[in-house]
C-alpha cells in the first residue's frame, strides 16, 4: 500500500488536487469578487502578499496590479499553469508554488497580508490551515478571506453531494462552516483582533438549470468527483441528484441570473 492510500488525509488531498483540474473556465465569475477581497484586505503597493489556494490567479494578479509583491500557492498543477499564463500575459511577476494550505512553504512572519478566495475552506483540517496562514503573517498583518455561507445557495449546493456520496474520510468537516461568522470567530481565536465581516454578491448567468449544472459537473471539484463516482457505481442515484440540484437552481434563478451571496472576513494578527 502506498503512502497516500494509507493516509486518509493525504488521499483526500489527492482527490482535491485532481478534481479541481478543470476549474479554469469558471474563473470569469471569480474576477469581480477578487477585487472585493483585495479591497477588503487593504492591499497596497510594496506589501508582501500571500494568496492561499490561488486557482487561476485572479486575486494574486489583482493584488500585483496594485504594486504588491505577491506569492501564491495551489495544490493543482493545471490551475497554476493557467495562473502563470495569466500573469505572463498581464506582464506581472508573481511567485507561484505548488503547495498545500496546511503546509505553507514560507518562513514565519513573512507576509503583510494573507488572503484566500473560496479556497482554504476546502482544506480538510481547518485548525491546521488557519494556523499556517497566521504563522506566515506578520504581527499587525491582515488576514482576509471569502467563503460560502452554509445556509445560502452555494453553501446548500455544496452540502448536497454528501447525501449521495459520503465524505471519503470521517471527521472532515463541511467547508461551508467557514461561511458561519460564529465558526470563523472560534477558529481565528485569540490570535487575531478586529474581526470584521462583510457580505457581497456574485451574479452568475444561467441559461437553464441543466446547463448550469452541466458546467459545474465539468469544472467544480466536488461535483466532478460525484459524477465520476456515481456514473460508475449508482447511475440511478446520479439522476436523483441531478433532479434535486436542478430544482434548487430553478428556485433561485431570476431573469437568467442566479444570485450567489458570500461572506468576507478580515482580521488583524495580534
Amino acid at each position: 500500500m502506498d503512502a497516500i492510500a494509507a493516509d486518509p488525509i493525504a488521499q483526500f488531498k489527492q482527490v482535491q488536487k485532481e478534481s479541481w483540474a478543470n476549474f479554469a473556465p469558471v474563473e470569469v465569475f471569480t474576477i469581480p469578487p477578487a477585487a472585493q477581497l483585495v479591497k477588503l484586505g487593504g492591499i497596497r503597493a510594496g506589501q508582501r502578499v500571500l494568496d492561499v489556494g490561488c486557482g487561476t490567479g485572479v486575486v494574486a494578479i489583482t493584488a500585483a496590479r496594485l504594486g504588491a509583491k505577491v506569492s501564491a500557492i495551489d495544490l493543482t498543477p493545471q490551475l497554476l499553469e493557467r495562473a502563470r499564463e495569466n500573469a505572463r500575459v498581464s506582464k506581472l511577476n508573481i511567485d507561484f508554488h505548488e503547495a498545500d494550505a496546511e503546509s505553507l512553504p514560507f518562513p514565519d512572519k513573512e507576509f503583510d497580508v494573507v488572503v484566500s478566495q473560496f479556497a482554504h475552506m476546502f482544506a480538510p483540517r481547518p485548525e491546521v490551515a488557519i494556523a499556517e496562514m497566521l504563522r506566515v503573517l506578520k504581527p499587525g498583518g491582515t488576514i482576509a478571506f471569502s467563503t460560502w455561507p452554509p445556509e445560502l445557495f452555494v453553501g446548500k449546493t455544496m452540502m448536497m453531494p454528501a447525501k449521495y456520496l459520503p465524505p471519503p474520510t470521517n471527521g472532515i468537516l463541511p467547508p461551508g462552516l467557514w461561511g458561519d461568522p460564529n465558526v470563523v470567530r472560534q477558529r481565528l481565536g485569540e490570535a487575531v483582533r478586529d474581526v470584521t465581516f462583510d457580505r457581497k454578491v456574485m451574479l452568475v448567468p444561467v441559461l437553464s438549470p441543466q446547463l448550469y449544472r452541466s458546467n459545474l459537473e465539468r469544472t467544480v471539484g466536488p461535483m466532478a468527483k460525484l459524477v465520476e463516482t456515481l456514473s460508475a457505481k449508482n447511475p440511478q442515484a446520479l439522476e436523483q441528484f441531478r433532479a434535486e440540484f436542478d430544482a434548487m437552481v430553478t428556485a433561485h434563478v431570476e431573469d437568467n441570473v442566479i444570485r450567489q451571496d458570500y461572506l468576507m472576513t478580515r482580521a488583524v494578527k495580534v
